[in-house]
């Protein structure tokens, strides 16, 4: 009886023994013609039987770099993909920046940090002003969700200061309830809520005046 642990490394072994061999034939194969087409139909073969490659992009691209893994990366054959190399496997992936977003201050998101860079790049301005004051208050929004708890405006200040790097400054400013964002936003919408409820009453007033006609002849 012969043993697994007594034949020949698998090199993938979730192609099984017998693709490995297959290519271990096509090795030796005295042409490249001969070889290249034998290759061509081990690769048909190894999308048979794992089916699930072909729902990956480029799974074709992938089989053949598979298939080059199987040959031990010595294989004599055209292919429409370059087969990588060794080095090239074993090439640790390049290590991941982190977001500048942590501790603190994840809870703000990254959207904060786009608005923050577009502020900046701003020139000084009514347009820069009402930009910052409308960060802050999203910050502090934000602060209150997240941490269920109130925030006092300096320490919203104090955070804006440090993730735009010293570059926006909201000491000038004594409360964001003073700001002109926070006034504006605030007064337009008493505005319009005052509009729609006059606008609801007329509306009433007119279909009574309107009913209270509707009887009077009904009655002649």
């Amino acid at each position: 009886m012969e043993y697994n642990t007594q034949k020949t490394q698998l090199h993938l072994p979730e192609y099984g023994r017998i693709i490995q061999q297959l290519v271990e034939r096509c090795k030796e194969l005295p042409t490249k013609e001969e070889r290249s087409e034998m290759a061509m139909a081990i690769i048909d073969f190894m999308g048979q039987r794992n089916p699930q490659l072909r729902d990956e992009e480029n799974y074709k691209h992938k089989l053949w770099d598979h298939l080059f893994i199987l040959a031990d990366y010595d294989l004599d054959v055209d292919s429409p993909y370059p087969f990588p190399t060794r080095e090239e496997l074993a090439e640790r992936p390049k290590r991941m920046e982190y977001p500048k977003l942590q501790g603190d201050f994840k809870f703000y998101g990254k959207s904060i940090l786009q608005l923050i860079e577009k502020a900046i790049e701003l020139e000084q301005g009514d347009e820069k002003e009402a930009l910052i004051e409308v960060i802050a208050n999203n910050m502090k929004k934000s602060y209150n969700v997240y941490n269920k708890e109130h925030v006092t405006d300096d320490v919203i200040f104090r955070h804006l200061k440090e993730l735009s790097e010293n570059r926006l400054d909201l000491t000038g400013i004594e409360t964001l309830e003073k700001s002109k964002i926070y006034y504006t936003s605030n007064n337009n919408n008493r505005n319009n809520n005052n509009r729609n409820q006059s606008n609801n009453r007329n509306q009433s007033n007119n279909k009574r005046r309107h009913n209270n006609n509707n009887n009077h002849k009904n009655r002649k």
